[in-house]
């Protein structure tokens, strides 16, 4: 069986590269960099002999080994709680099976586990050719020059799924400045941003867990819905997994903690479940959402809105579609069915709409709804999240923007469980539909320029 090797072992050849190949592997693990570093590990495979160690050197990534080619590969950590990378540097643009290549490596990897391609774009292989020619490339000419449609296609095949893809390197050269404004810039462009060098794309192997089922965590927010505690608990499916319900009150007028506190004593038996309460020092829902996670003990964590106007009932279909193996972050969206009666204003639901289109655009993954409450993940990935989010910054005061984004940018893979929101039986909304409107424009402009243009 093979071992892996430190990335110690992988050294730069001796020989000069050109310019625009240090500064083209610099922002191509700069893109890499964005996701691996808060991974476990990643490691190399399917290294080509011209390979200077570059790339692999320049991620930023707690762990990095490499797999030998007459090495085979070993099976990755099955680990719930692990998530490790694959990268896989050019390589498919030398391979006449790409789909035999994917298959071998899905055997070794669990469902956390993400492959990381770098792929060299269709559209200019005409001038990596012309590079060797020239004499300013050197090793084997690229082969096989895949599209996006080709590659998701082929993965699917072999079992995996695109989760992200991002073009990388316009300008191979610095060009005093210039070339640094064109790579930050041309991302953002329609039809011109898919004219990179290359191509960062993110697998997620397709696979369901036969694993003991979970455990889950809900977290409920609540400010003055005092009329929907003994309700939300009332109306929770059953399960054969653990669940824990963790209530956060939030400075309400009402009588909410205080309602807390009855049901907390009266369900305290109740054996489909345990029961937590904490009160909110800060404020807003993002604050309240950290709480209930921070203390959170179950594998799965996902939030349900007090007003009950996303069912509780429907929380078994986000629990099941983890399980399932469809995706690592489960979203929920109001937008597909017509919704109960006063349940969303006119203007709140073209606001939803745009935002669900422009995030889709600033991420690179399709939403149908960024701004629906209820949404589910693991208790290791929110860490991960917490970590990323010291390093983009602290921005989002709702919480659906801070899970989302890194969500994303972390290869998860996002799917969406379409609910019927219904109209609030107690209380009124806590959302004022212009200057929180405003606030989250904000944070889809800070999305536009941090995460887009990299």
């Amino acid at each position: 069986m093979s071992t892996l090797k430190s990335a110690s072992a992988v050294q730069v050849l001796s020989v000069r590269k050109p310019r625009w190949n240090l500064y083209l592997n610099k922002l191509i693990a700069k893109e890499a960099s964005s996701f691996l570093k808060y991974y476990d590990s990643v490691t190399q495979w399917k290294i080509r002999k011209e390979d200077s160690g570059l790339l692999l050197n320049g991620i930023d990534c707690g762990k990095k080994n490499i797999i030998k080619n007459d090495e085979a590969f070993p099976s990755l950590s099955k680990n719930f709680h692990d998530r490790h990378a694959v990268l896989i540097n050019g390589s498919i643009n030398h391979d006449f099976d790409i789909q035999g290549m994917l298959l071998e490596l899905k055997s070794k990897l669990s469902r956390s586990s993400r492959v990381v391609l770098v792929a060299y774009n269709p559209y200019l292989s005409i001038f990596y050719r012309l590079a060797n020619l020239l004499g300013v490339r050197k090793g084997e000419i690229p082969s096989t020059f895949i599209t996006q449609t080709d590659l998701a296609n082929t993965s699917r095949l072999a079992g995996f799924e695109v989760v992200r893809s991002r073009p990388v390197g316009y300008s191979p050269w610095k060009l005093f400045g210039l070339g640094s404004l064109i790579n930050t810039v041309l991302p953002c462009i329609p039809v011109l941003r898919w004219f990179a060098w290359t191509n960062v794309v993110i697998l997620k192997p397709t696979e369901v867990s036969t694993e003991q089922k979970p455990s889950l965590t809900v977290v409920i927010p609540a400010r003055n819905e005092k009329g929907n505690i003994e309700n939300a608990l009332k109306r929770l499916p059953t399960m054969e997994a653990k669940l824990e319900v963790i209530f956060v009150e939030g400075h309400s007028n009402d009588g909410t903690w205080e309602e807390i506190l009855r049901v907390k004593e009266i369900y305290k038996a109740d054996p489909r479940f345990t029961i937590q309460a904490f009160r909110q020092q800060g404020k807003g829902k993002s604050d309240a959402v950290r709480l209930g996670f921070a203390n959170a003990n179950c594998d799965l964590l996902t939030i349900l809105d007090a007003d009950l106007t996303m069912p509780p009932e429907l929380l078994m279909r986000f629990y099941d579609a983890y399980c399932e193996g469809h995706a690592d972050f489960i979203n929920g969206t109001r937008l597909v069915y017509p919704m109960e009666g006063d349940a969303m204003r006119f203007l709140n639901r073209l606001g939803n709409i745009f935002f669900a289109k422009a995030l889709s655009y600033v991420l690179d993954s399709k939403l149908g709804d960024s701004l629906c409450g209820t949404k589910l993940l693991s208790r290791s990935d929110y860490a991960r999240f917490i970590s990323w989010r010291k390093d983009f910054g602290d921005f989002d005061p709702f919480g659906d923007f801070e899970l989302l984004f890194p969500a994303a940018i972390l290869g998860l893979g996002i799917i969406d469980i379409p609910i019927r929101y219904r109209a609030r039986t107690y209380g009124s909304t806590n959302i004022s539909r212009f200057r929180h409107g405003f606030m989250l424009l904000k944070m889809t402009l800070i999305g536009l320029f941090r995460v887009k243009t990299g």
